[in-house]
C-alpha cells in the first residue's frame, strides 16, 4: 500500500459492544496493515486492547477525532475472509455483538492484555528529600528494576488501596505509569543435546572417547556420550535431535552431560517445540465394507451430488465411523481439509486413537481440555494449511471457529447432541447449525451422522432440504439389544427394592459379572444426594446466592450449589425446627458408587461424571481402563451415552427414566428418547447380542415403549404432530429473553413492560414474562420472556423488531441496569 495515502482501518475489539471502531493508520505501517491482522488500538482513557482489522478504506469519519492504532502484531493475517463472514452471520442471526463472537472464536492467549506498569519520572533527580516511607521503598525498588507492576507496588509497601500513593508520586514526578500490553502466547522450549558440531569424523569422535577413557572418574562421562552417539543417531556430524530428559531417563547423569559440555563434546541448547502430541505408529489401511455399508456409502455419494447435506441415520454399532473414515481420505486425496465436529471430549478421547491408527499426523485436536497456548499452535498449523499435517481436526463445537483454508468436508457425529449448544456467554450459537454455514461459505458438504437425529434435522430430511441415507442394521448381523422394564411401583410395593436398585437389576448384574460382562449404570445426575430434609417440618438447605437446594458431595463432605459453587458443611440439625432428624432423598451417581461397593464388594467400579473428569487426561484414563478391562462397572452421568464403543458390555442399567421424562421442557420426551437409546446402544455391540434394564414408575410410558422397540420412526411420526399442534421447532421458530437483576421488583417491572412493548407488534406469539424453573442464580432474580413466530416469518425483520425494542427499553432510566441474554433457537 502507498505510504501517500491516508488509511483507516474498522476493528472488532473483545468487548460487548454492537459497532466496529474505526481508527487511523500511521503512514509507516500503510505497506503492512490488512485485513485479519491485530492491531492494538486506544479505547477509553488509558486502556489499550488487541483488535482484529475488519476493513481497510479510506473513508474519513466525520463528526470525532480519529485516533491512531498503536502497533500491528502480526506478519501474516491470522484471520481469514470467510472466518470474518462466519463472524457476522454468528452476529446478526444470533443477535450477539461482534465483540462477542471474536472472544469465543479466538484462543484467549492471541489476546494481549493491558497492565500498568511503573516507572522513574526522566525528570526526577534521586534525591530522597521530602519522600515518605512507601514513596522512599518503591523508588529504591524502581532503581533497581526499570518497571514494576501495581500489584508488586502493593506488595512492596504492603498496601492494598495503592491509588493515592501512585497519585501523589505521579503529582511530584517521581514516576510515571504506562499500560504495556503482555503477548500471553509464549512458544514452548525444551533442552537438547548433540554432539558438537566441531566433531565431523568418526576418526574425532574415537580420539575423544580414548582421551576421556585415559582420564580418570570419567566412566559416566563416557557411558554418557555413547549412549547421545546412539540415541541422535550421530553419523559423521549428521544427528537427530535429542531431548536432554529422555538421555537423563537412559542413565547418563546430569553431572556428566554438563562436564562433557564444558568440554565442548556435547552441545546442551534450548529450541521451540510443539505442545502438540505426535503418533508415529504404523499406519492401518481403511476396512473392507460389509454389503450394507458398501450401500450405504455409494447412497451418500449420489445425495451428496444434488444435496450439501446428508443426514446419515444409523443404528447403534451400525458401522457409521467406517463410513466417516472412508469419506475422509477421500476428501484429504483431494487435498482439501476435514472437520470432525463430536459434542463431548469424553467422545474425542476414544475416536482420536480411532483416526489416529488411520490417519496418523492429519489428525489434530482441538477442545477447551486443551490450554491456551496448545490451542494457539493448533491455530496456526491449520491456517498454514500444511498438506502433511492436521488436515483433519477432530473437536468439540469451539474447533468451528479455526482458519480453515480449503474446507472440503464437515462431519457432526451425534447431531442431535444438545452438547453443541453454546449457552453462556454469548454468542448463543449451535455448532451443528453453524457447521452448515461454515460449509456454504467453503462450497463443501456436511454429514450429520446420529443413530437417533433430531426431530429438525429428521424433518428437513424428510421435507427434501437434506439427502437421507439409513442404516438399519448392526455390523456383523448382532441384533440390538434387549430392553426390558423393571416396575419400580410393582417392587416397592412387594418390598423387594435394595435401596435404589430393583431386585430384576440386581439379579441382571449379578449374572454379568459371572459371564465376566462389564456393566454400564446411567444416572443423570452428580454427587451424592440432590436433597437432605427434616423428617418433622421438611425444611431443606438452599444456596443463599440462587433459588436452589444444596446437592450432597460424600467424598468432601458438603453440600454443594451446581449453579454457583457455593458450599456448606452438612447439618447436624434443622435449621427451622432444631431437630436431628434429618434425612437423605434422591440419588447421583457418587451414592449409586458407594451403595454398589457393599453390594458388588468384588467388583471394580468406576464414576464418570464432571466431578472425576476435571484433569485434563481424566476421561482418556477413565475411558481406557474401562476399554482394557480394568473396571467391571462404569457408572456415569450423560457423557455415558455419547457414541462410545466398548466391545464387552453386556448389560446396561438406566436407573431413574422418570426424572428424563418429568422435565418440564417440549424437548424432555425427545432428549428422553435420545439418551435412553444411546445408552442402550452402549450393550452388545460387537460379539453377540446385549441387555438392557430401564427403571421406571411407568413402564407403559409412549416413550418407553417406542425405545424398548427400537421405533425411532413411530417415535418422531407421533413427536412431530405434538410439534405442529402446540407450534414448535420445527414448524415455529422461538427465541427467548432472559432478563437478569439484583432487585426482584425492578425485574418484574421491566419485564412486564418489554413484554407489553413486544405484545404490540407481535401479539400473543409473546409469552411470559415468567419466572425459570430455578428462579434466582448468582443472586441476579430472573424472568423469561418468549417469542414464537412462524417458520416462512422474515428471522431478520423479526430480530430487527426485538432489537429496536430492546434499545428502547434500555434508554429508560428506570431499566438501563437490567441486563438482557438473548438466545436463539434455544436447545
Amino acid at each position: 500500500m502507498s505510504d501517500r495515502i491516508t488509511y483507516f482501518v474498522d476493528v472488532i475489539l473483545p468487548l460487548s459492544i454492537p459497532n466496529t471502531y474505526t481508527y487511523r493508520v500511521p503512514y509507516e505501517l500503510n505497506d503492512e496493515i490488512d485485513i485479519g491482522k491485530r492491531v492494538i488500538v486506544p479505547f477509553g482513557k488509558a486502556k489499550y486492547y488487541t483488535a482484529i482489522v475488519k476493513d481497510v478504506h479510506e473513508e474519513v469519519p466525520q463528526n470525532y477525532q480519529v485516533k491512531y492504532i498503536e502497533t500491528i502484531l502480526d506478519d501474516h493475517r491470522i484471520v481469514t475472509d470467510k472466518q470474518l463472514q462466519l463472524w457476522d452471520w454468528i452476529s446478526e442471526y444470533y443477535l450477539a455483538d461482534l465483540g462477542d463472537v471474536m472472544n469465543a472464536a479466538l484462543p484467549s492467549n492471541f489476546k494481549l492484555a493491558s497492565e500498568t506498569k511503573l516507572s522513574l519520572h526522566p525528570e526526577y533527580d534521586r534525591t530522597s528529600e521530602g519522600l515518605s516511607d512507601k514513596e522512599f521503598l518503591v523508588l529504591e525498588a524502581l532503581q533497581v528494576q526499570e518497571e514494576l507492576t501495581l500489584k508488586e507496588v502493593s506488595e512492596i509497601v504492603g498496601i492494598k488501596t495503592i491509588q493515592p500513593l501512585i497519585k501523589s508520586m505521579i503529582e511530584k514526578r517521581l514516576a510515571i505509569v504506562s499500560e504495556e500490553l503482555q503477548l500471553k502466547y509464549t512458544p514452548k522450549h525444551a533442552t537438547f543435546v548433540g554432539i558438537d558440531e566441531s566433531i565431523k569424523t568418526e576418526e574425532e569422535l574415537s580420539e575423544i572417547l580414548n582421551e576421556l577413557e585415559n582420564q580418570p572418574r570419567t566412566e559416566k562421562q563416557v557411558a554418557a556420550l555413547l549412549k547421545a552417539v546412539e540415541l541422535t543417531r550421530w553419523n559423521n556430524g549428521a544427528q537427530n535431535p535429542l531431548m536432554k530428559k529422555d538421555l537423563v531417563a537412559e542413565g547418563a547423569s546430569e553431572s556428566s552431560i554438563n562436564s562433557l559440555a564444558k568440554k565442548n563434546i556435547l552441545d546442551v541448547y534450548s529450541a521451540e517445540i510443539s505442545r502438540l502430541e505426535s503418533n508415529e505408529d504404523d499406519i492401518t489401511s481403511v476396512k473392507e465394507f460389509s454389503d450394507f455399508q458398501e450401500e450405504a456409502y455409494q447412497d451418500i455419494q449420489a445425495q451428496f451430488k444434488e444435496k450439501d447435506v446428508v443426514l446419515l441415520h444409523g443404528v447403534t454399532s451400525s458401522g457409521k465411523t467406517e463410513l466417516y473414515v472412508k469419506k475422509i481420505q477421500e476428501t484429504i486425496d483431494n487435498g482439501h481439509q476435514v472437520l470432525f465436529l463430536l459434542p463431548e471430549i469424553a467422545l474425542t478421547t476414544q475416536l482420536i486413537n480411532r483416526l489416529k491408527k488411520y490417519f496418523g499426523d492429519l489428525v489434530g485436536v482441538y477442545h477447551s481440555k486443551f490450554n491456551q497456548n496448545e490451542r494457539i499452535e493448533i491455530w496456526n498449523k491449520v491456517l498454514q494449511n500444511d498438506p502433511q499435517q492436521f488436515r483433519i481436526i477432530l473437536g468439540a463445537r469451539s474447533s468451528i471457529f479455526l482458519p480453515f483454508q480449503d474446507l472440503g468436508l464437515i462431519i457432526v457425529d451425534e447431531e442431535h447432541e444438545n452438547s453443541f449448544k453454546q449457552y453462556d456467554p454469548a454468542p448463543r450459537y449451535n455448532a451443528r447449525d453453524l457447521a452448515i454455514i461454515l460449509a456454504r461459505l467453503h462450497k463443501s458438504n456436511v454429514l450429520l451422522g446420529s443413530a437417533t437425529p433430531s426431530i429438525e434435522s429428521y424433518f428437513n430430511a424428510q421435507e427434501g432440504r437434506y439427502g437421507l441415507v439409513e442404516m438399519t442394521e448392526r455390523y456383523g448381523g448382532v441384533q440390538m439389544p434387549e430392553i426390558q422394564c423393571a416396575d419400580l411401583e410393582k417392587e416397592t410395593k412387594q418390598r423387594t427394592m435394595k435401596s435404589h436398585f430393583s431386585s430384576f437389576l440386581i439379579s441382571e448384574m449379578e449374572e454379568a459379572l459371572k459371564r465376566e460382562e462389564q456393566i454400564i449404570l446411567f444416572q443423570n445426575r452428580r454427587g451424592y444426594t440432590p436433597i437432605w430434609t427434616c423428617e418433622m417440618c421438611g425444611w431443606t438447605p438452599h444456596c443463599k446466592n440462587c433459588d436452589v437446594s444444596l446437592t450432597y458431595h460424600k467424598s468432601s463432605n458438603v453440600l454443594k450449589c451446581h449453579y454457583c459453587g457455593y458450599y456448606i458443611s452438612p447439618p447436624s440439625s434443622c435449621g427451622a425446627c432444631g431437630s436431628r432428624k434429618l434425612k437423605m432423598l434422591g440419588f447421583g451417581t457418587e451414592k449409586i458408587e458407594d451403595e454398589l461397593s457393599l453390594f458388588f464388594p468384588k467388583a471394580r467400579l468406576q464414576r464418570m461424571d464432571l466431578d472425576t473428569t476435571r484433569a485434563k487426561h481424566a476421561y482418556s484414563k477413565i475411558i481406557s481402563d474401562f476399554e482394557d478391562r480394568e473396571v467391571d462397572i462404569l457408572i456415569g452421568t450423560q457423557m455415558v451415552t455419547k457414541g462410545l464403543d466398548f466391545d464387552n458390555v453386556g448389560l446396561v442399567g438406566i436407573l431413574s427414566a422418570d426424572q428424563l421424562l418429568n422435565f418440564p421442557d417440549f424437548r424432555s420426551f425427545e432428549r428422553s428418547y435420545h439418551l435412553m437409546s444411546q445408552v442402550a446402544g452402549r450393550a452388545g455391540r460387537k460379539k453377540k447380542r446385549g441387555k438392557v434394564i430401564v427403571q421406571t414408575f411407568e413402564p407403559n410410558h409412549w416413550i418407553i415403549q417406542k425405545v424398548m422397540a427400537h421405533d425411532f420412526e413411530g417415535f418422531y411420526r407421533q413427536e412431530i404432530v405434538e410439534r405442529r399442534n402446540f407450534n414448535y421447532p420445527p414448524f415455529f421458530r422461538i427465541i427467548v429473553l432472559k432478563l437478569k437483576h439484583r432487585k426482584r421488583e425492578t425485574l418484574e417491572v421491566g419485564a412486564a413492560a418489554l413484554a407489553k412493548s413486544l405484545q404490540a407488534v407481535f401479539k400473543d406469539r409473546v409469552l411470559g414474562p415468567e419466572a425459570p424453573i430455578v428462579g434466582r442464580v448468582r443472586n441476579m432474580y430472573l424472568k423469561n420472556i418468549t417469542l414464537k413466530f412462524e417458520r416462512n416469518a422474515s428471522p431478520k425483520k423479526v430480530k430487527d423488531i426485538i432489537k429496536e425494542k430492546i434499545d428502547l427499553f434500555l434508554a429508560d432510566h428506570d431499566f438501563r441496569s437490567i441486563r438482557i441474554d438473548i438466545d436463539v433457537d434455544p436447545q
